[in-house]
């Protein structure tokens, strides 16, 4: 048994979940008001005590087992989880290999060695002449000094070796100062093996860049002299600084993300601290070019609602003209960002989010808008609007509305966006508004020769066939021998994802998402999957394997020996993945159902109104049943090739 198994087995869900939940028990079940969205009218987050599963019928449609719940509940990633309910269990964790234990020691020691740098530069900000200037920038930006002192704000004095000299007399090495990203290496002369190294930051101010759970990673610097270049420089990649996983400022405003519901993005490091200092503590701002899927991942942690802060260049008509999509220069931005329609609706659909666009008054930074009046920035906050929406506004905004080539380039930049809406609903309200700005007949908009291109129209799919099925069952039974193969032969063929979403959608179903594996272990290694097919430096299952914790990597060398034999043949293989999906996803349907009518019975009985919402719930389970069963029967005349021995 792992330990991972040992914990379930060790702990009851109903004992972890009651921590921050009152339960009552309602037949075999137990009942309670989520903790995760606000509701204090209906009951409806049930902890299912035989599956050791929970699952919130209500806003959040979100279930799993007692690790998501202690993940969710947190905002933990499953390392941090596993270690929690393993404390609490008094299930003892493998030691680390050789190899990890080092790796650990080696970050715990950048992190010191970045925590001495903040105390550094803070000095060099408060308590040194050339350090004034900076003070007084960051005033005259309206900054504060408890808030300069919350965030940890600092000076690098303009020289080329302060900081190598003062670490150096603290014992760091030359080595801990390029491995920490504090100084650059010169480029050697010919024939030399090394030129020495010079301070990486000069004449700058010093922001403390913070993991979520508030660790040193790293730092951000804006230059002070107009004539330095970047405008913004950050820490180099190293090995516990990489800004595709960091959120700027989300270590503070986690507990304000979940509850507010919601997490603004805004471009700029002084922005999240200036909105920070108004009491808007649920901003974050992303590190790179683009807002990159594991950065919402994280906030999916806290919330599904985002609201994406521009200026206007950077979402206006010009760069929707150009592809919809632009990428500003860093010396003349604090960040870079990038733009890009089609990108945000992919990541919305894949997370189920809800990510809206707000454009920021001309010439004008968030932090701008929150000192000349907080009121004015509470109201661009909640005016924001859907992708698509502020899409076709944009491209319209100034344009001849009369001119028939102007409606006929709005309507083809606008069309593909819609056709990439999972919800027909949404599809439909967007056609509707489309046909209404640029005052045609809607029906001009659907299937138009040379108007719309030859997209494949994604199918009509209901919120609730998109959403996680619940329900863990024990170790060895057929649901967890199934998932276990879908997995085990995923693991040993990524490619195959590609081709299963094809299949699904073909036959009017959701794309293959992490979700569809219940156990919080087999969710994260599916995600971990789904990385390795967006890089080319590693092979798919290197990169997962490299990036598996020591208890993670126990389960999947099992998934990997549970499917040693067998048959390779790609359509073979395929069928086999297909129809078992499937089969996982018809049981969880049913399942679903059997739920929510629990929750009728209980809703009735109570008076409450929520029942007539829950036969909805009912009537669009049925409707995703009857999608599955009909994609099944395309699979009845052969019997899957699962046998038991290859699962023992």
């Amino acid at each position: 048994m792992s330990s991972i198994d040992e914990i379930k087995a060790r702990l009851d869900i109903v004992d972890i979940v009651s921590e921050t939940v009152q339960l009552r028990r309602s037949g075999k079940n137990y009942t309670g008001f989520c903790p995760f969205h606000p509701n204090s009218r209906t009951p409806a987050f049930v902890v299912f005590p035989e599956s050791g599963t929970w699952r919130c019928f209500g806003q959040c449609n979100e279930g799993g087992d007692i690790f998501g719940y202690v993940m969710k509940r947190d905002g933990s990633d499953f390392g941090e989880a596993l270690r929690y309910l393993a404390d609490k269990a008094g299930v003892e964790l493998k030691p680390q290999t050789p190899q990890q234990q080092e790796a650990a020691e080696e970050h715990d020691h950048l992190r010191a060695l970045l925590e001495d740098a903040v105390t550094f530069y803070r000095h060099q900000l408060l308590q040194t002449p050339a350090g004034k200037a900076a003070l007084d920038y960051l005033h005259k930006r309206g900054l504060t000094d408890e808030t300069i002192e919350i965030f940890g704000l600092g000076y690098a004095p303009a020289s080329w070796e302060d900081a190598i000299r003062h670490f150096k007399g603290k014992g760091y090495t030359e080595k801990d100062l390029i491995d920490s990203g504090l100084v650059t290496q010169r480029e050697p002369a010919e024939g030399q093996k090394s030129s020495g190294i010079y301070d990486r930051f000069r004449n700058r101010i010093m922001i403390p860049i913070r993991e979520g759970r508030g660790r040193m990673s790293g730092f951000g610097a804006r230059i002070l002299d107009p004539n330095d270049v970047p405008k913004f420089l950050n820490s180099p990649q190293t090995p516990i600084f990489d800004k595709g996983h960091l959120l700027y400022g989300l270590d503070r405003a986690r507990k304000s993300i979940r509850e507010k519901d919601q997490a603004v993005i805004v471009e700029g490091y002084l922005d999240v601290i200036a909105l920070h200092q108004a009491g808007f503590t649920n901003a974050v701002s992303p590190m790179g070019t683009a807002l990159t899927e594991h950065q919402l991942y994280l906030l999916k942690r806290l919330t599904r609602r985002f609201v994406l802060a521009l200026d206007p260049d950077a979402a206006g008509e010009k760069a929707t003209m150009r592809g919809l999509q632009i990428a500003r220069q860093a010396m003349d931005h604090e960040q870079e960002v990038v733009f890009d329609a089609r990108g945000l609706l992919g990541q919305e659909a894949r997370l189920q989010a809800d990510i809206r666009v707000t454009v920021l008054p001309p010439g004008m930074d968030p932090d701008d808008v929150v000192l000349r009046d907080p009121g004015e920035w509470e109201r661009i906050v909640q005016e924001a609007r859907p992708i698509v929406i502020h899409v076709m506004e944009a491209l319209a905004a100034g344009q001849n509305l009369e001119d028939p080539k102007v409606k006929t380039e709005i309507a083809r930049q606008v069309l593909p966006l819609i056709e990439d809406v999972p919800s027909a609903v949404e599809r439909d309200t967007y056609r509707q508004r489309l046909a209404r700005l640029i005052r045609v007949d809607e029906r001009t908009l659907t299937g138009a020769p040379g108007l719309t291109p030859k997209v494949r129209r994604r199918p009509q799919i209901s919120r609730q066939e998109q959403q996680a099925p619940v329900g863990v069952l024990k170790t060895h039974d057929a649901r967890f021998l199934k998932e276990a193969y879908c997995l085990g032969m995923l693991l040993r063929r990524p490619d195959l994802i590609h081709r299963i979403d094809r299949k699904l959608q073909e036959d009017g179903l959701a794309r293959l998402i992490f979700d569809d594996f219940q156990r919080t272990d087999h969710k994260t290694i599916f995600r971990l999957l789904q990385e390795s097919l967006d890089q080319d430096d590693e092979e798919p299952l290197n990169f997962v394997l490299n990036r598996l914790s020591l208890e993670l990597m126990e389960i999947a060398d099992g998934l990997l020996a549970r499917t040693d034999k067998m048959d390779p043949n790609d359509d073979k293989v395929l069928e086999d993945l297909l129809r078992a999906l499937l089969d996982l996803r018809r049981r969880d349907t049913r399942q679903n159902i059997e739920h929510v009518r629990f929750l009728i019975q209980e809703a009735q009985e109570q008076g409450d109104l929520m029942a007539s919402q829950y036969q909805q719930s009912i009537k669009q389970f049925s409707i995703a049943l009857n999608r599955i069963d009909r994609a099944m029967g395309q699979y009845t005349n052969r019997s899957m090739q699962f046998h038991e021995k290859g699962n023992q």
